[in-house]
């Protein structure tokens, strides 16, 4: 298994946000294909699976400090929870027209809430333009218990 990346030190660094986009919105399309939106979702998954984080706080810190936006909780109930993300980079990706994925960031919160949890979670991606924003709903039956 892999050494994890240094959140610490590597929030010194100053982030490129070129860079970042060249990779996300040029390089995995192409190698992925059709199936980006389902590798995506997975690879968050298996990220959060390795930055395992005990809270929602802590959830909305790593969208943070990955550079991803600012997370926030609007609603919750005893089966779901709604999230909005928005920030400098959402607002760009929204102005250059092109059909954007945050299956990534789905696939890590469904991870993190199931972990959280302990019940099976799904995270569903619903983009609103006009707003700057992304809507994640995540869902769970509680009697879907997972292992720890």
């Amino acid at each position: 298994m892999s050494k994890k990346l240094n959140m610490d030190q590597l929030q010194t660094i100053q982030m490129n946000g070129f860079a970042y986009e060249l990779l996300r919105d040029e390089v995995l399309p192409d190698l992925m294909g059709k199936e980006l939106d389902r590798i995506l979702y997975w690879a968050g998954k298996s990220l959060a699976r390795r930055y395992p984080l005990t809270s929602m706080e802590e959830i909305i810190s790593f969208f943070e400090h990955a550079g991803w936006g600012h997370l926030l909780v609007v609603s919750e109930n005893k089966h779901e929870m709604e999230l909005q993300l928005s920030g400098p980079l959402i607002t760009e990706r929204y102005r250059d027209k092109r059909n954007h994925t945050y299956q990534l960031e789905a696939g890590f919160l469904a991870q993190q809430v199931q972990q959280l949890r302990g019940a099976l979670t799904e995270t569903y991606e619903e983009q609103k333009r006009r707003a700057d924003k992304v809507v994640f709903t995540m869902k769970w039956d509680s009697k879907d218990i997972t292992e720890a």
